[in-house]
């Protein structure tokens, strides 16, 4: 059984930051070069009463190379069942084989600036809910809940079955990810590596999407496409728009045996 949490450990300013205003900081170890000057210090002296280690290097601590001289211990952000983020609001991101931690970060910060509801990660074949991921997120996964599964494919069924849509990005998509009528329903959005999407994602999917590129460009890096997908669904959720679904919403979400 895994962890009951995540970011138990997290590092670099912002990060650090962002666990302290939720609360979750039990420790936070300090290079003594950094304690006394520049943004550690001023992390600091806001949050006074939170034990301090003073020490030459934290990096043995990090689980990057460039922690920003400081490494915070922390109460676990508890996850959620994927059940929880169904609802008629749901604005969902799921990742499928996005081994970068720094992408996995990446992909929570922009979710959650574009108001995302919740996102969905798999517990294999992806980087580990960790210090890389935090840092890289900036504070997201503070605010930003998230589920950790053993199947995408099977967290799709289930969100299927609580009437969530699923659109998979995908170079070889069909339809166009952009004025996709479908993602002004309850939507799970779900983004690969470079090399696209799993086969037996790209089955269980509603829809597959591409995001169409100039003639001759590489494929995106998997940052950037779930950034332009997750504000495409803020766009058509407060603007309108689309050339309609696939088929008629009212069948409800597929599910493929």
């Amino acid at each position: 059984m895994g962890p009951a949490g995540i970011g138990d450990r997290v590092e670099g300013v912002h990060a650090v930051a962002a666990a302290l205003s939720a609360g979750r900081v039990t420790r936070i170890t300090v290079e003594r070069s950094r304690a006394g000057r520049g943004p550690v210090a001023d992390l600091l002296a806001r949050h006074i009463g939170v034990p301090v280690d003073l020490v030459d290097d934290v990096r043995p601590l990090a689980d990057t190379s460039a922690p920003q001289g400081l490494v915070a211990d922390c109460v676990p952000i508890p996850l959620v069942p994927v059940a929880d983020l169904a609802g008629p609001g749901a604005a969902l991101i799921a990742v499928d084989h996005v081994e970068d931690a720094h992408n996995l970060g990446a992909i929570a910060r922009s979710a959650l600036a574009a108001g995302m509801t919740g996102m969905v990660v798999p517990d294999r074949r992806t980087a580990p809910l960790a210090g890389a991921a935090f840092k890289a997120a900036a504070g997201a996964f503070e605010h930003l809940p998230v589920a950790r599964v053993s199947s995408v494919p099977d967290a799709l069924r289930r969100l299927a079955g609580l009437a969530v849509w699923s659109v998979g990005l995908d170079a070889g998509g069909d339809r166009s990810l952009f004025g996709l009528e479908l993602l002004t329903e309850p939507v799970v959005i779900v983004v690969g590596a470079e090399t696209g999407l799993h086969r037996l994602v790209r089955d269980r999917v509603d829809v597959l999407a591409s995001i169409p590129m100039a003639a001759h460009a590489e494929s995106l890096n998997a940052s950037v496409a779930a950034a332009l997908a997750c504000f495409e669904v803020q766009r058509a959720r407060t603007q309108g728009s689309g050339r309609g679904f696939l088929r008629d919403p009212a069948q409800g979400p597929h599910h493929p045996s």
